[in-house]
């Protein structure tokens, strides 16, 4: 029933997202290219917000929907890892026209060639899985 939940949640926000043309690959175009600040105000809203959820989650030291404490680790420092990997994203995003939740919305909404990208992104995440153990973290 729990997972109900969540999955009710998860297409009822797909819906938002698809109706906010968050999802659409000409807005996503629009922004790589700098030519509208549609998704740069989503995109900046979402982290303003998310910063103060944030805030507000350690100031009350709220609970997950399991009852237990919501605690948050030191983030790594090494500047490179997190540029390598968010270039490697940033493409991959620029050259899809969408990032890996809006992958699920276009395909339910009938863009049936996004299931080669979703096909591509979860060989990626298993190539990740088998060799991940081997890579320098």
């Amino acid at each position: 029933m729990r997972l109900l939940q969540f999955l009710i949640l998860g297409v009822f926000f797909g819906f938002i997202l698809s109706k906010a043309e968050i999802v659409s690959w000409y807005r996503i175009q629009e922004m790589f290219r700098f030519q509208d600040f549609h998704m740069y105000g989503v995109i900046g809203s979402a982290v303003v917000l998310g910063v103060i959820i944030v805030a507000l989650m350690k100031r009350t030291n709220m609970k997950n929907v399991d009852g237990l404490e919501i605690t948050f680790k030191p983030k790594d420092k090494r500047l490179f890892r997190a540029i390598a990997g968010g270039t490697i994203f940033g493409i991959g995003w620029a050259l899809t026209g969408a990032c890996p939740g809006p992958m699920y919305i276009l395909i339910g909404n009938g863009v049936t060639v996004f299931v080669v990208v979703l096909a591509a992104a979860i060989l990626g995440a298993l190539t990740y899985g088998a060799i991940h153990k081997r890579l320098p973290h």
